[in-house]
């Protein structure tokens, strides 16, 4: 990821984040890619109602499909108003679809999504990560790190 494109997300009026994926997970690699959205549900991520709390992706028949993303109904919708949690496919290119359902055969590893935002031209992107997860002593490391630099902020600021 070059730094044009973090400049974009970091502009991003939708920032929809995982945050418990750097806490259960090492992010070993991460890819961006495209959601095949309803009309609806790119209203509603517009407005920020969505939500990646279990969410999970899989690769079906060289396919990659996101699960359980949680996008709410939206309010002006009609009789036409999308299914809250239903299967989304994601656009990635073969190569790297490939690439990753080599990785997934691995043992310890999956595939996550970390974040979605709108990019420039409006449309919905999703960051997602493979991933391997972590033992519960590398949580408490993690956790330790975290409230070391916490405190290295504090003494900062004090002086």
């Amino acid at each position: 990821m070059n730094k044009e494109q973090e400049q974009l997300r970091k502009k991003s009026p939708v920032q929809i984040k995982n945050k418990k994926a750097t806490f259960e997970y090492f992010l070993v690699d991460v890819f961006t890619a495209g959601i095949v959205l309803t009309g609806t549900e790119i209203k509603s991520i517009r407005l920020g109602k969505a939500s990646l709390v279990d969410t999970y992706c899989t690769i079906i028949n060289g396919e990659m499909w996101i699960k359980n993303m949680s996008i709410s109904p939206y309010f002006y919708g009609s009789y036409s108003n999308h299914e809250m949690k239903r299967d989304r496919k994601l656009l990635l290119n073969k190569r790297e679809i490939r690439r990753l359902q080599e990785a997934t055969k691995q043992a310890g590893f999956t595939i996550i999504p970390i974040l979605v935002f709108i990019d420039d031209k409006g449309r919905a992107k999703m960051d997602i990560a493979l991933a391997k997860g972590k033992k519960m002593y590398d949580k408490r490391q993690t956790l330790k790190e975290k409230e070391d630099r916490r405190e290295m902020d504090r003494a900062k600021k004090i002086y």
